[in-house]
């Protein structure tokens, strides 16, 4: 194929048509997602090492795990209401200002539990963030991108990972702690850079202009009575809470896999501590080759039966690691392979299928609440994963097997999602 065939298949690509005819906020937060997924992505790998180096016990990290995320059901109830009357984009830059920059300057000095508890219960203010940011980066887009456009975000994320090498050799050449103290310190950096940026060419919303206007005179307290009216909605919503249910079992999933798959890997199967860089890159490649090349081709097929593949696979991949033998890298290396392809066919999925069954007008709180419930909801597995941990390290990835089970009876009960376009 000729230059110019090539560029014109690119351009013709669905995920870059999408991003062609959503020129406003959608665009540019995705443009903007590697000022975080770049620094968070250097240090996430190690930052259970980090901890753990400095004198951190299993059972210590899942209390600060849980214990923070008691912090973020609080900040995850008011930020639909906070976002409701600041707007999406000013508390999208406050909960990046706090959560991120505030936080990571703390743990950059932390060196015991407490410290590490502080930071943890700062970076709760991203749980503002999240409500505002995702109704920032979707409100405007049309309702049949949004499966294109969580796909970029996922992206967006993703393609700042193959930086990850910096840190493993920073941390070959130096030692963990002084390397993550300044990764830190970048990452705080780059979060205000993201906040100027998001100041200056960002707007508000349509719909955030509405409930901006509309809740400028109604009180903080009159409008947490009204979730009086709005928590019986959601729980009458049969679609809605088969999504909330399998967003829980992602998320308590992802916390338990993020905190302890380097402690498993390393501290149990005796895998160099180097290759926790290299993971999430091979991650990172297998996801950006099927969100890029598959996951377009997969629109003609029903939002339940990538899902359901993909937990199937994740459910496989659990058993292979849990099986793995000491020192294998191999089987590690495969499970991540095959873990990835699972990730993208469920993630914006997931997120677009949610989006899609929301009442729009009423989107920042409902997703705030559902948000609140599914932290609340998943807040003691952190301890509880901690203490399996602490028994054998093999037991935490055991238990994200058993959720999975429940996970794939679930989405084959969901319905797929009828589209509307914005007017």
């Amino acid at each position: 194929m000729k230059t110019g065939q090539k560029f014109k298949a690119l351009r013709n690509h669905p995920l870059i048509d999408v991003l062609r005819r959503n020129k406003g906020n959608p665009r540019k937060l995705i443009l903007m997602e590697p000022l975080w997924g770049i620094p968070a992505n250097l240090i996430f790998p190690f930052a259970t090492l980090y901890m753990y180096t400095q004198g951190i016990t299993d059972v210590q990290i899942g209390l600060i795990l849980s214990l923070g995320m008691v912090a973020q059901v609080f900040f995850s109830f008011f930020g639909g209401i906070i976002t409701d009357k600041l707007g999406r984009k000013f508390t999208t830059m406050m909960g990046d200002f706090f959560g991120w920059s505030i936080a990571c300057l703390i743990w950059a000095i932390s060196d015991n539990f407490w410290l590490f508890l502080i930071a943890a219960l700062v970076n709760c203010f991203e749980y503002i963030n999240q409500t505002a940011w995702f109704c920032l980066l979707i409100e405007d887009a049309e309702p049949k991108d949004l499966v294109s456009v969580y796909t970029w975000a996922h992206i967006g994320g993703l393609v700042a990972i193959f930086f990850a090498p910096i840190s493993g050799l920073l941390i070959n050449n130096y030692s963990l702690v002084p390397v993550i103290r300044v990764l830190y310190i970048v990452f705080a950096v780059n979060m205000l850079i993201k906040i100027v940026i998001t100041y200056r060419y960002c707007t508000e919303t349509k719909q955030g202009a509405i409930r901006k206007a509309e809740s400028k005179n109604t009180t903080v307290f009159q409008m947490i009575n009204e979730y009086k009216k709005l928590i019986p909605k959601v729980l009458r919503n049969r679609n809605i809470m088969k999504v909330i249910i399998v967003s829980v079992i992602l998320h308590v999933a992802n916390l338990i896999s993020l905190s302890f798959f380097g402690l498993y890997v390393t501290q149990r199967l005796g895998i160099a501590e180097s290759y926790l860089a290299f993971f999430p890159i091979l991650n990172a490649a297998v996801m950006l080759i099927f969100m890029v090349g598959v996951q377009h081709r997969l629109d003609s097929v029903s939002f339940r039966i990538p899902m359901w593949s993909g937990f199937i696979l994740y459910a496989l991949c659990l058993t292979l690691l849990i099986l793995t033998p000491i020192g294998n890298v191999s089987f590690v290396i495969i499970y991540v392979f095959f873990t990835a392809v699972a990730t993208a066919m469920i993630m914006p999925r997931k997120d677009a299928l949610l989006q899609l069954n929301i009442d729009p007008v009423e989107r920042a709180r409902i997703n705030a609440l559902i948000l609140a419930f599914t932290i609340a909801f998943a807040s003691p597995f952190g301890y509880f994963a901690g203490w399996l941990s602490s028994i054998d390290r093999r037991l935490p990835f055991a238990f994200i097997f058993v959720i999975f089970i429940i996970a794939i009876i679930i989405v084959g009960r969901i319905r797929d999602p009828k589209f509307e376009e914005n007017e």
